[in-house]
């Protein structure tokens, strides 16, 4: 059950919302909760929507970017992300049922996706405290300088998220993705 107040309906949302989750619409097909949710501020969704967009034409592959999602949404245990992303990890980006699981552990079973996720585990768990060493392993692993600064930034933004929906309480709307067997 939702803790914040979830429009039922682009109508429903703040006007200065509505042409904003029209074109999440036009692009997706429908409007998740989270969008929905988030635009009870229509800067907050301008600002997700903006960066969203911004971070889609960066260096990272699609199949990475949701990698990053998953660790984090795990680290944070936001169950809306991780039902998100994992529809969207097995749809999108074509990542089998393992590698989310391995993903979801802040592991790959490919050496420079686990590079990525390891490190996004890190940023999350050290909150960014991260040291040169681990710094100088992501750059070892095939990462340029630019692609480093797009990876602390879709940690950013997944945190983000992971904490608008816990703290929304954000009702699912994607297919519940099953707890791990932690090892």
């Amino acid at each position: 059950m939702s803790h914040l107040h979830t429009p039922a309906t682009i109508a429903d949302a703040p006007a200065a919302s509505q042409p904003l989750l029209e074109a999440v619409k036009k692009q997706l097909g429908v409007v998740p909760n989270l969008f929905r949710l988030v635009s009870n501020s229509p800067a907050a969704l301008e600002g997700y929507l903006g960066l969203s967009a911004a971070l889609a034409k960066g260096s990272l592959p699609a199949q990475t970017r949701e990698r990053i999602a998953l660790t984090v949404a795990e680290i944070n245990g936001c169950e809306y992300c991780l039902a998100a992303h994992a529809y969207l990890g097995r749809n999108l980006a074509k990542l089998d049922e393992a590698e989310i699981a391995a993903n979801r552990r802040g592991r790959s079973s490919d050496a420079k996706a686990d590079a990525a996720t390891r490190f996004a585990a890190a940023l999350v768990s050290e909150r960014g405290q991260v040291s040169a060493q681990q710094v100088s392993e992501i750059k070892a692993a095939g990462y340029d300088d630019a692609q480093v600064v797009e990876m602390v930034l879709h940690v950013a933004l997944n945190i983000w998220t992971n904490y608008v929906n816990l703290v929304g309480g954000t009702d699912l709307d994607f297919p519940a993705d099953p707890a791990l067997e932690m090892a």
